[in-house]
């Protein structure tokens, strides 16, 4: 019997669909070529258990923009540096969007929010308002670098563990405000980073960068899916499927 040859254009197309199958997506990137986190998926319907954690993060982060507003419009006063008075400008609009968004997460969550800076930050808004020039730049400076180096860790915790999804948005936005803070203010120069809270040392030393969490391991492994089957096998087996079906339809409309 013979066989029915199979069209160039059908082998072609074959082709394709597999190195569609194959080809991982990628994420959105900026323009230097640095990964920008996605928000598919990050909703703010307000679902999920809110925890005490999550509750102190909502308010800290309303807490740095009682401060941290008024601070960068000190710096657009009182600077005589242009670059500080650009850094206190970008930070302090940057936190009334930040702010914003944490007040409707607030609002949503019934979280009560503070209306005044908490006494260590109306403390540093003395030292500011007490000194001039140079002072005043390092004073601005180191006071809201080693601010938002202690927020950083506590952002990414609650980002990993909260279970609800209104906090989880929020505090993926807060984290590339933070971070864009963090770098402005050490574009200034003047950081003095020895002044800067050491981070604490490990409980124990283990194997690899990242300590591993038994919980999070465990929902990781059950968390669906089929165990121990990777997406990479997953797909070869859907693209090989997919190439004998089309070789198959093809011989049964020859046939016929």
């Amino acid at each position: 019997m013979k066989v029915a040859r199979i069209p160039k254009w059908l082998t072609g197309a074959a082709a394709v669909t597999l190195v569609f199958l194959l080809t991982p997506a990628s994420p959105a990137r900026a323009e230097d070529g640095i990964p920008v986190p996605p928000t598919t998926g990050l909703t703010t319907t307000g679902k999920g258990v809110v925890s005490a954690a999550d509750t102190d993060f909502v308010i800290k982060v309303r807490l740095a923009g009682l401060w941290e507003i008024p601070a960068g419009n000190m710096a657009q006063e009182k600077s005589d540096d242009p670059n500080i008075v650009n850094i206190g400008k970008m930070i302090s609009a940057q936190h009334v969007i930040l702010d914003e968004l944490d007040r409707t997460v607030a609002k949503q969550l019934n979280i009560d929010l503070p209306n005044q800076p908490n006494d260590d930050q109306q403390g540093w808004l003395a030292e500011m308002r007490n000194a001039e020039g140079t002072q005043f730049d390092q004073i601005y400076v180191d006071r809201l670098r080693a601010a938002h180096g202690k927020i950083f860790p506590a952002i990414a915790t609650i980002r990993a563990s909260t279970r609800n999804d209104s906090v989880r948005k929020l505090a993926q936005q807060a984290n590339q405000f933070v971070a864009t803070h963090m770098t402005l203010l050490e574009s200034s120069g003047v950081v003095d980073y020895a002044a800067l809270p050491t981070a604490a040392a490990p409980v124990s030393t283990q194997k690899g960068p990242v300590p591993v969490d038994n919980q999070m391991l465990a929902a990781a492994t059950q968390g669906g899916g089929v165990p121990g089957l990777s997406n990479t096998v997953i797909l070869l087996v859907l693209a090989g499927a997919l190439v004998v079906g089309v070789i198959t339809t093809m011989r049964i409309m020859r046939a016929r």
